[in-house]
């Protein structure tokens, strides 16, 4: 019999049981990865992690090539190219892991009816995330809607179903007769070369970093003290991986519950994040084109152009908005407390949509995933799950103070800074106009004002929500 994999984002050969269930019987097999014309055109495509994943393919071709094989890649409609390829190779058995967005639904519907009515049989995984999106429910027979009450529900799952680590099966040979040259470079793509240093793609880098954060001494001993403060290493910048399954999350869990402690306890819970926001987008397909609560889709935004443009670039006025939006643009990856407290700044401050911010993370970021991103800016901006409050508003500059109250962070990404004192670094305006010349950072001229006042939008920002909730808001502090 031959069989085929359709590997999408489940970059490995571990920890992969529908990839088992398709070469366990095997004669031949065909390892096959379509690159997708819908999305590398996206308008949320963005070139570093495109060339994340064409180098995880290329280890991945490199793990399959150690064990006779080579990795199939070509471009173009998945709904053509599949059946395409299971006919010309007599394919009998097809298999794939299931994703979680509208439409990987749709386009993996198209590929099984085809399949079906060409005779040629399916299986289906779900290692996406640790627990199947349609696995809990509440007691109404719902999806879970809020955060604590589901990740009690995961944990008790994981009881039930948690699985042992599964080896990289044996690969049978390709088909007699066929080649394939492995994954081609971003130029030929028509992509442009990404700004950012990439990270080394592939399983055996994704688990040489998950053995560092884990080991005896690593930032997972201390990580639920330490993973607010973005100056430091203290997380496990696992994300890209997991994002095309370079790493089984199921691994990084299994990990993480042999070490136990508080630190490790924190991580599973990013974990069990993860795969709830995995579990919305999946029950909620509308959450990525308007507010999880559609009564928010009501906000009146500001939408100013030139205010978002100075997000963008990282010259707010602000050093801990300017430093994380020049991470970004530095390293494709930003700190998750700076995502929470840039977007907070975005929504709460500037009063621009949510969703101009999240597109322009997932034109930019490594690791960017749609049910994540989607799920934190939502989060940030209140218009989502959880009983996350959408009156509270990050104080961008007592976030600053608080996780990096030495400038370090700050000092890194803006170099205008870098000789303001620690006790004003998150203040700079605060200096006299003298002071500001011997630092050689004057305001206006070396660094930004402050676009808005703090103060003032937060109040605004308040009526806003009054407005489309019809109630009067808590009031309560910045955060």
């Amino acid at each position: 019999m031959i069989a085929l994999h359709w590997f999408r984002r489940d970059l490995r050969l571990a920890d992969n049981p529908a990839l088992l269930a398709a070469v366990a019987a095997a004669r031949q097999f065909i390892p096959l990865f379509v690159l997708d014309d819908a999305l590398l055109g996206a308008a949320g495509r963005a070139p570093a992690r495109i060339a994340f994943l064409l180098d995880a393919l290329v280890a991945l071709d490199r793990e399959l090539a150690a064990r006779g094989s080579r990795l199939l890649v070509l471009r173009g409609d998945p709904r053509r190219v599949l059946p395409e390829v299971c006919r010309r190779h007599g394919v009998a058995l097809a298999s794939w892991n299931r994703d979680v967005s509208p439409y990987a639904h749709r386009r993996d519907a198209a590929v099984a009816a085809q399949l079906r009515d060409a005779g040629i049989a399916t299986h289906t995984g779900h290692e996406v995330t640790i627990v199947p999106p349609e696995a809990l429910r509440t007691a109404s027979g719902g999806p879970y809607t809020v955060f604590t009450p589901y990740l009690r529900a995961w944990q008790a799952w994981l009881v039930h179903h948690a699985t042992a680590a599964m080896p990289a099966p044996a690969i049978p040979p390709l088909p007699p007769g066929m080649t394939a040259d492995g994954p081609p470079r971003l130029a030929d793509l028509g992509i442009p070369a990404a700004a950012a240093p990439i990270p080394p793609g592939g399983a055996a880098a994704a688990l040489q970093r998950l053995a560092a954060f884990v080991a005896p001494g690593g930032a997972l001993e201390r990580y639920h003290e330490r993973r607010d403060i973005p100056a430091e290493s203290a997380t496990s910048q696992l994300s890209p991986y997991l994002r095309f399954g370079c790493l089984a999350p199921a691994a990084a869990w299994r990990a993480a519950q042999a070490v136990g402690g508080a630190g490790a306890a924190r991580w599973i819970a990013e974990l069990a994040w993860r795969d709830f926001y995995a579990q919305i987008l999946f029950c909620f397909p509308h959450v990525l084109r308007g507010a999880f609560r559609p009564i928010y889709d009501h906000i009146r935004w500001d939408d100013d152009d030139a205010r978002f443009a100075a997000w963008c670039d990282g010259r707010t006025g602000f050093p801990i908005v300017d430093a994380a939006m020049r991470q970004l643009r530095a390293e494709a990856w930003m700190h998750n407390r700076c995502r929470m407290i840039v977007a907070s700044f975005l929504t709460k401050d500037l009063l621009i949509d949510w969703r101009r911010g999240e597109r322009w993370f997932m034109q930019h970021l490594l690791d960017g995933d749609p049910a994540s991103n989607n799920g934190g800016w939502q989060w940030a901006a209140g218009t989502g799950t959880d009983a996350q409050p959408y009156f509270r508003i990050f104080n961008p500059t007592s976030q600053g103070q608080k996780f990096d109250p030495d400038g370090t962070y700050v000092r890194r990404y803006v170099p205008e800074l870098r000789r303001v004192p620690a006790r004003v670094i998150h203040e700079p305006w605060r200096l006299s106009p003298a002071e500001q010349q011997v630092v050689g950072c004057v305001i206006g001229r070396d660094y930004p004002a402050p676009v808005v006042d703090h103060a003032r939008q937060r109040l605004v920002a308040l009526e806003r929500y009054r407005a489309v909730r019809g109630s009067a808001l808590d009031a309560s502090p910045d955060a």
